[in-house]
């Protein structure tokens, strides 16, 4: 044996002994790690959270809730909740394989919210806004009666004390167990988007992964600057619905946000730790 496969013997031996003393720290301490979903990469939970609650291997954007969100992007303490008093009903008493108001009251105590959007105001760097943030965890962000009323009642804020309006969307789409009451929030916001054009102040959308259906086909794109962030998938219909109605494949990057940029559906890709740097940049171009 050379003392070239000697080395090369030993760092393999090394390399195996660490891979063990890993997975011995995973199984031993469970819930301290977590697999990335993209790269499948063992990680330590706490180096996710140091990171934005980004991969440190591939770069994946992991899913966040509003109130992560809000703690991530607005001057700390500076975000004062309005409208929390709004809460569903079960108009249609909808029942499939649960009742609705047993998949609310699920969804409520999970999340600790009374439905899938908080809307208040805020400060980005000292830039006030009034904002409203969803939350994919409660019900798959999907839009009710509550989400379209929420949004409509913070847009109307804004409104009344001339401040620019940031718009976070995480949502599956209109909520199925509201049926027509749910796509009637699609004209309500929009009209509501309207009206804070018509009255010349700033509207932001920031799409974050996923937000497809009835909220991209209303407040979720119809903002004067539409940033998404990166990886995040945007659009109406699914790729496989997509697919199978057009007959033909597509583009592996497809409704991503990378490639809407590419085709100008969306005004600006950020990372998650350069969006506070962004959205502070925007306001203060249009102050």
């Amino acid at each position: 044996m050379t003392v070239q496969d000697w080395f090369e013997k030993r760092k393999e031996a090394q390399i195996q002994r660490r891979a063990l003393e890993a997975r011995v720290e995973i199984e031993a301490n469970p819930d301290l790690w977590t697999k990335c979903v993209h790269c499948d990469a063992q990680l330590l939970k706490k180096d996710i959270e140091d990171n934005y609650m980004v991969c440190p291997v591939c770069d994946y954007h992991f899913r966040i809730n509003a109130r992560t969100r809000v703690a991530q992007l607005f001057d700390e303490n500076s975000f004062e909740e309005l409208f929390s008093e709004i809460a569903p009903t079960d108009p249609l008493e909808f029942f499939d394989t649960e009742s609705y108001k047993d998949r609310i009251e699920a969804a409520q105590s999970k999340t600790g919210l009374k439905d899938a959007v908080i809307t208040g105001l805020a400060t980005i760097e000292g830039h006030k806004i009034a904002t409203a943030v969803m939350d994919f965890d409660f019900m798959g962000g999907s839009m009710g009666s509550v989400v379209g009323e929420k949004v409509t009642r913070i847009i109307e804020k804004a409104i009344e004390l001339r401040l620019p309006v940031l718009v976070i969307t995480s949502s599956g789409g209109a909520r199925m167990q509201e049926s027509a009451l749910s796509l009637m929030q699609m004209a309500k916001t929009s009209c509501a988007c309207a009206r804070l054009d018509e009255a010349g102040l700033l509207y932001i959308n920031l799409i974050t992964d996923p937000t497809f259906g009835g909220v991209t086909a209303s407040f979720g794109t119809l903002g004067d600057i539409i940033v998404a962030e990166q990886g995040a998938r945007v659009g109406f219909a699914g790729r496989r619905v997509i697919e199978q109605t057009i007959r033909q494949k597509l583009p592996s990057d497809f409704q991503t946000a990378e490639y809407l940029m590419k085709y100008g559906q969306v005004d600006v890709v950020s990372a998650r730790k350069n969006l506070r740097e962004t959205l502070s940049n925007i306001l203060a171009m249009h102050e």
